[in-house]
């Protein structure tokens, strides 16, 4: 089964202005997913969607390719996340499914996309994502009323203490797999069909605003640094 990455890159972005090409920890952001999907076995080739000729620009010289420059109408504020991958799967046929990671999760490391490839492929899975377990439990969490009371998101449980409670886990945006066929038949990268691949937390920091970019320029400082005092 022929498999490329596909790493979304649009020029605008809110939270952190021109974050895909914005140094952390050394390297432009998009650069750490790329470097991470080179390295992995089992990829036919990494490819870089975007609608901006610098990000284009940084991905080849990081060694992914941009064979397509994504139209505008795809890299809006409220375009669905699915419609760019789909429109890669219309320009790169000769592929059977995709692994889309997206470059906000710079610490998920090539052991990781192995891991869900290989997921994939011993189970003949469809889809798989990656997952974690939230800050937060649901059964910790509340609405505020009109009166500025707690209303419980879901039914209180009799439990005190974490570690009593049952495990949750939620979608971390770091790597969805999908067969071309089934996502296009579903038009989804989740259904009932669809395997977990868990992550570890810390793996799994998904950079969206500037604190989350303290956290994980950090954790990849460290990284870098504990990888250089082993070798």
């Amino acid at each position: 089964m022929k498999t490329f990455a596909l790493i979304p890159a649009r020029g605008g972005s809110k939270g952190i202005s021109r974050k895909n090409v914005k140094t952390i920890a050394g390297k432009p952001l998009i650069v750490w997913t790329i470097e991470a999907a080179l390295r992995s076995t089992g990829l036919d080739a990494v490819v870089v969607s975007t609608d901006d000729a610098e990000i284009a620009d940084v991905a080849c010289r990081a060694g992914a390719q941009v064979p397509f420059m994504r139209p505008a109408a795809l890299a809006q504020d409220d375009t669905p996340g699915l419609a760019p991958v789909l429109h890669a799967l219309d320009e790169l046929s000769q592929f059977d499914a995709v692994l889309l990671l997206q470059p906000t999760s710079p610490l998920r490391d090539t052991t990781d996309i192995e891991a869900c490839l290989r997921l994939a492929r011993e189970r003949d899975s469809p889809s798989v994502v990656s997952v974690s377990e939230p800050d937060a439990h649901p059964s910790w969490i509340y609405r505020l009323t009109e009166h500025g009371t707690l209303e419980a998101l879901v039914p209180a449980l009799a439990v005190s203490r974490r570690q009593d409670l049952a495990p949750v886990f939620a979608l971390n945006g770091a790597i969805y797999f999908a067969q071309k066929h089934w996502l296009r038949s579903t038009r989804k990268l989740v259904t009932e069909q669809t395997l977990a691949y868990v992550m570890d937390r810390e793996r799994a920091i998904d950079v969206d605003t500037p604190l989350d970019w303290k956290l994980a320029e950090l954790l990849l400082n460290e990284r870098t640094t504990r990888q250089v005092q082993e070798r």
